[in-house]
């Protein structure tokens, strides 16, 4: 990890009360900041989320449990005055619906696809928080993004992925939001690089923002995959280890069809996310962005009863596991003293082809070692691929070491 991010990233927040580019009501600050305010009381109870960065461990700071059944939904696109009030109005009447997010700048692959409303949205999108009381946030890229969502009374931004790979590009958004402590959610970015997430954190945080969230939508995967971006779970899991953030899953992003949103929004509920954001459309079916993954504010209704929320604090539960944990622990170091003395068996193998002149690998004898493990494996209950990942490190570490003792002859000719 980058030096820049010690220990519990107890970074330097650069304060400035200097005049700021873009007009911005008092009225529209405070507004931002208290319903972000109410949401991270929902996620972080006690009001530690506040300052969420470079804090003590949620997870030992909350006596409390944790609410956290909160959704964010709304429109992948805020595409007309129509659309975005019915959907606004439907939503509002569901308690978990504690945002409502509408896309208004839309990044396509395509220049000729529909690349969002604009400012015309941010109309609509404004009308709809006054009639609903639903406090709204909407994607920015670009610094004059920031400047119009200002002046519509946008209560939160979020950064898009195909933004968070570039820092110049999060760099200018921060330098654009200086002073203006509002809050900010950070997609991952669309490749799996935990740094750059990570950065964009750093940046903003850098110029005096301290109500920032993570939303992980999932990443772009070379393999074939049911989901339309790979969730790769212990990337945000890492990330909130790195930041005492609050976390929310973007389903909608993830699953790219609605089919599979319940069940990968239960599994983000199981890895103790804080919170779901789902894309709902009151007839999806004529979406212009995204229509396949988006759902009806009755079909959300419905996944939401149908998942089960659970507590990320364990309370009284704490003291039931701990035997079980302790057990744990146990083994796990059982099998670091297993792993420790296989190695030593590997480097004397090492040492016994070396004196014989026997290659390193025996391709035919490991293939019938491997479908073994798989076979007893199986028999046992494990899955065929935790055997083939558990096996296949263990082996390589093992030609690594015996790759060297080989070297070391060679340097001594």
């Amino acid at each position: 990890m980058e030096s820049s991010m010690t220990n519990d990233m107890h970074l330097e927040t650069e304060r400035t009360d200097s005049y700021h580019p873009y007009e911005v009501s008092s009225e529209s600050a405070v507004c931002g900041q208290q319903e972000f305010h109410n949401l991270l009381n929902v996620l972080r109870p006690n009001g530690i989320g506040r300052n969420p960065v470079g804090v003590t461990d949620i997870k030992q700071a909350v006596s409390t449990p944790a609410l956290t059944n909160v959704v964010i939904a709304g429109p992948c696109s805020v595409e007309s005055e129509a659309q975005i009030l019915a959907t606004a109005q439907a939503l509002s009447k569901i308690p978990e619906v504690k945002m409502l997010r509408g896309g208004i700048w839309k990044p396509r692959t395509r220049p000729d696809a529909f690349e969002g409303r604009g400012e015309q949205g941010l109309i609509w999108l404004r009308e709809a928080k006054q009639k609903t009381g639903l406090p709204i946030l909407t994607e920015v890229a670009t610094p004059e993004h920031v400047e119009l969502a200002l002046k519509y009374h946008v209560d939160a931004l979020w950064i898009g992925a195909r933004t968070v790979v570039n820092p110049f590009s999060v760099q200018q958004l921060a330098d654009a939001l200086r002073g203006i402590d509002i809050p900010v959610f950070i997609k991952n970015p669309v490749s799996p690089d935990l740094n750059l997430w990570l950065g964009a954190f750093e940046r903003f945080q850098k110029v005096g923002l301290t109500q920032l969230a993570a939303i992980h939508r999932g990443f772009a995967y070379y393999k074939e995959s049911p989901y339309r971006n790979f969730p790769m779970w212990e990337i945000p899991i890492e990330l909130t280890q790195r930041l005492n953030v609050p976390l929310i899953t973007d389903v909608s992003h993830i699953c790219g069809n609605r089919e599979l949103l319940q069940a990968t929004a239960q599994k983000a509920l199981d890895l103790a996310t804080d919170g779901l954001m789902i894309e709902c459309h009151i007839h999806p079916e004529a979406a212009l962005t995204d229509g396949k993954q988006q759902i009806t504010p009755e079909e959300l209704k419905v996944l939401l009863s149908n998942v089960t929320f659970r507590s990320k604090q364990s309370g009284n539960v704490e003291c039931d596991l701990a035997g079980l944990r302790g057990e744990i622990d146990d083994i796990d170091s059982e099998l670091l003293q297993l792993l420790a003395r296989r190695m030593e068996v590997s480097v004397q193998i090492g040492e016994y082809k070396k004196r014989n002149n026997v290659t390193v690998v025996q391709m035919d004898r490991w293939k019938k070692i491997l479908a073994d493990h798989v076979a007893t494996g199986e028999e046992m209950g494990l899955s065929p691929i935790l055997i083939n990942k558990v096996f296949e490190a263990i082996h390589q570490e093992s030609i690594e070491r015996q790759g060297r003792i080989m070297e070391n002859e060679e340097e001594s000719h």
